[in-house]
């Protein structure tokens, strides 16, 4: 494939490194209870996605930037997501080169990361800021995470520990060490019988896997909230991305406030391996792609 040309305002990056997510995993495969497809399309393009070319996690190093462009130089390590809002989006990460204007969601890479633990950050970070949007968390507050240990559960956990949360996370027994050293201060294993009766009363139940994966637990969960408290699912409207956000999570991972959890990393010529692993649902944080 021919590499792109940056426009005026925009910047080509030489990927070094992307990551498959779950969100990419339902776009390829667009089977989706009929409502949830139509959505998707009308994003991403009927039939096929607009741009054959999946992915929009980029960490790399600017070839080439626009003229107008005066917030990169060449040479310069970035990371980025390819979505500043709704309505603004562009694929195009599963590949060795990409554009991005910028003004969207791209920064310098956090100095204390690799481009790979780079690539791990924006996806489950901007979902997790998007979950907690929604909440006002306060000191000693009870918040349970269901699919904690999940690309957006692992950034929900940091994120919310921050602002002084009690957690309790929820996930396979395997992963309980993990969760725990990310600041969960209690564990299910929604694997085992009986595991509701373990549920307490909680300020904010955070869904961090959706429609996708349910349980009694999970069902039960949902009304285990104290008084005025709230249940938030991913799944509950469009998530915003904006560059705030993006500029936070950066911040947070340079003061190591957050860490990326990866799971493995695959090479871009195994990325069918990799998609038909995060299909299984069962990956601990992130799948990474290195690019050489």
């Amino acid at each position: 494939m021919k590499k792109p040309s940056p426009k005026n305002n925009e910047v080509l990056i030489k990927i070094r490194a992307t990551s498959v997510t779950t969100s990419d995993v339902l776009i390829r495969r667009m089977n989706e209870p009929l409502i949830q497809k139509f959505i998707l399309q009308l994003i991403f393009g009927f039939g096929r996605p607009r741009n054959p070319i999946l992915g929009m996690v980029t960490s790399g190093i600017v070839e080439r930037k626009g003229k107008d462009v005066t917030l990169f130089e060449v040479g310069d390590e970035v990371f980025a997501y390819g979505s500043i809002s709704p309505t603004k989006r562009r694929f195009g990460s599963y590949a060795e080169y990409i554009c991005l204007p910028e003004n969207w969601n791209l920064a310098l890479k956090p100095v204390n990361l690799s481009f790979e633990e780079a690539a791990a950050i924006p996806y489950g970070g901007l979902l997790a800021t998007h979950l907690l949007k929604k909440t006002s968390i306060n000191k000693g507050d009870n918040v349970l995470i269901y699919g904690a240990s999940g690309s957006i559960g692992t950034m929900v956990i940091q994120l919310a520990k921050n602002l002084g949360a009690h957690i309790t996370s929820v996930c396979s027994g395997r992963n309980f060490e993990l969760v725990k050293t990310l600041g969960s201060d209690k564990v299910i294993d929604y694997t085992i019988e009986n595991a509701e009766t373990k549920l307490e009363r909680y300020k904010y139940v955070i869904d961090a896997v959706g429609y996708s994966k349910s349980s009694k637990l999970k069902e039960k969960s949902k009304k285990a909230l104290t008084p005025n408290g709230k249940y938030i699912s991913i799944d509950h409207n469009t998530p915003l991305t904006p560059k705030e956000a993006f500029l936070n999570l950066k911040r947070l991972a340079e003061q190591d406030k957050i860490r990326p959890v990866i799971d493995s990393i695959y090479p871009l010529e195994k990325m069918a391996e990799a998609h038909k692993y995060v299909e299984l649902g069962h990956k601990r944080g992130n799948v990474v792609i290195k690019i050489n």
